[in-house]
């Protein structure tokens, strides 16, 4: 990796070969290794993010470091059509254990997913993202998916919508499923609304065993121009019900 420059100012650092740029570099300029690494500095304002997103560009870094913008190659997408809901998770679905809401509690599912995992790994939910994030979901393209059991927020998500395509960040679980079925409800609304596809950003083994599946990034992109554009939807529901 090359030396980033150190020009003040709310820039965005080219980092393939230290050109200082007023905006993002190209998709194509990103590194192979670490894979996806486009850019590093500039701020978190929601208009920057929303740029960034258009282009198939996400931010990614862990406290204490600059922003670190991303667009990796393949991307990981998950076609709403193409959702796996295995036999267990049915069965969770049909019993209705859970009550799953819209954008009541936009805060504290962000805080939920910004807590260390049983694994042990760092997040990378910054306060500076919690603050652009809830900046962008009273904007209204920040979106949360709560699931309660009774009272209790026990799993949820959230995410970007942008046009017709919608950017999902993190998801949490208190109880088993629990994400899982905030996944779904989320589907359900992305296909009554028309939406393309729901970005997963990078591939796991989770996400491909819920359907994901990973797209050469020129598709991708291509897809974000034609569907980000769009008008986004504002109507969403405030208790989601599966038919």
């Amino acid at each position: 990796m090359t030396h980033l420059g150190s020009q003040p100012g709310n820039h965005i650092y080219w980092v393939a070969d230290n050109v200082i740029r007023d905006d993002f570099p190209d998709v194509e300029r990103a590194l192979r290794d670490p894979d996806g690494l486009l850019a590093i500095g500039g701020d978190l304002t929601p208009d920057r993010i929303l740029s960034a997103y258009r282009r198939g560009i996400f931010p990614w870094f862990s406290h204490g470091q600059p922003a670190m913008w991303w667009s990796p190659n393949p991307r990981c997408v998950l076609e709403p059509d193409a959702l796996v809901i295995s036999r267990s998770l049915r069965r969770t679905l049909r019993r209705g254990r859970f009550r799953v809401t819209f954008n009541r509690a936009f805060r504290d599912v962000i805080d939920a997913c910004r807590q260390p995992r049983s694994s042990g790994a760092e997040t990378w939910i910054t306060n500076e993202i919690v603050q652009s994030y809830t900046a962008l979901h009273q904007a209204g393209n920040g979106v949360s998916v709560e699931c309660w059991l009774e009272d209790r927020l026990a799993g949820g998500l959230y995410g970007l919508a942008i046009g017709r395509v919608f950017f999902g960040e993190s998801m949490f679980s208190r109880a088993n499923d629990a994400s899982k079925v905030a996944l779904v409800h989320l589907v359900h609304q992305l296909r009554l609304r028309n939406f393309r596809l729901l970005d997963c950003q990078v591939h796991s083994r989770h996400v491909q065993s819920l359907g994901a599946t990973p797209i050469p990034r020129p598709l991708f992109t291509s897809i974000l121009a034609h569907y980000c554009p769009g008008v986004t939807p504002a109507d969403w529901p405030a208790e989601s019900v599966l038919p």
